[in-house]
């Protein structure tokens, strides 16, 4: 009798802390154009499409490209699996921006490393992401432009990741993630390696509403750069039924951080942002 009362104790001790873990600190793997801290369960396949128009305003926006609707800036569809419960890998396709890349294959690996949880007394998640990128567009004789790729080499880019996010209550949600971005080729005014800073924001509404805020910052030499601006987008999100759908506002052309940080040329004083949307939809295996 003592033993199962022992067992039982155990158990209920066991429920206890697991339940203390922080849940769905954002609703996705994606909080606007960058990974969140989230990984998907075990055994979980998740397709993608994600899409972004042409400027709003601005000198390539108005009412003559129908307010960005007449262009498509990037389409993006990808397959994501939770091989556990905290590590998870991708594939995907885009378009490609064509400033420089066009025709894009990526793919990433993401390991969830730490997770919110008051019996633990751990105050946030963690999550640590390694991805990369390969163009597969057709080189150009001119030996000048970057798409002219010498080697095969010089058509990937990498990109690390530390994903620190912490959510307060039921509600606000805040990450930070220090990003590097490597390029094996680029103009003799650019960078190979850039470092940058992101920044988010989820605020829910309802259990199934809410707003997101994303920002990256780059850290480039003075004078590299000049043309490039830092990313940033908001949006909102309604999750139902194993879907979520995001609409969002950003400067940014390209997806996955192997584009849009270090190749966002939009600026949004000047009008220069799109309207975009994702769709994600999950199954279990």
């Amino acid at each position: 009798m003592i033993k199962k009362y022992v067992l039982l104790g155990a158990l209920m001790f066991s429920f206890s802390s697991f339940s203390q873990d922080v849940e769905e600190t954002f609703s996705g793997t994606r909080i606007l154009n960058g990974h969140s801290v989230e990984t998907l369960k075990k055994r979980t396949l998740e397709f993608s499409i994600s899409h972004r128009f042409g400027d709003i305003a601005g000198t390539n926006g108005g009412i003559q490209q129908f307010f960005g609707f007449d262009q498509a800036a990037d389409i993006r569809f990808a397959f994501e699996y939770g091989i556990s419960d905290k590590l998870m890998i991708g594939i995907g396709r885009s378009k490609g921006t064509g400033r420089p890349y066009r025709s894009l294959v990526d793919g990433f690996v993401k390991y969830r490393l730490l997770t919110q949880n008051k019996e633990a007394r751990m105050p946030f998640s963690l999550a640590v992401l390694g991805m990369s990128t390969v163009t597969y567009a057709k080189a150009t004789s001119d030996l000048t432009q970057i798409q002219s790729y010498p080697d095969f080499a010089h058509r990937m880019a990498y990109s690390a990741q530390i994903n620190i996010a912490r959510k307060f209550g039921e509600r606000l949600s805040l990450a930070i993630m220090p990003t590097y971005v490597h390029r094996n080729y680029v103009l003799t005014n650019d960078e190979n390696g850039i470092f940058s800073l992101g920044g988010a924001a989820g605020f829910k509404f309802t259990k199934e509403m809410g707003m997101l805020v994303e920002y990256y910052h780059v850290f480039a030499q003075s004078g590299i750069r000049p043309d490039n601006f830092n990313s940033l987008s908001v949006g909102f999100e309604y999750m139902t039924n194993g879907h979520n759908f995001k609409l969002v506002l950003t400067n940014a052309r390209g997806f996955n951080e192997t584009q849009f940080i270090p190749a966002t040329y939009s600026n949004w004083l000047d009008g220069e942002f799109r309207l975009g949307f994702s769709i994600t939809r999950n199954f279990k295996l």
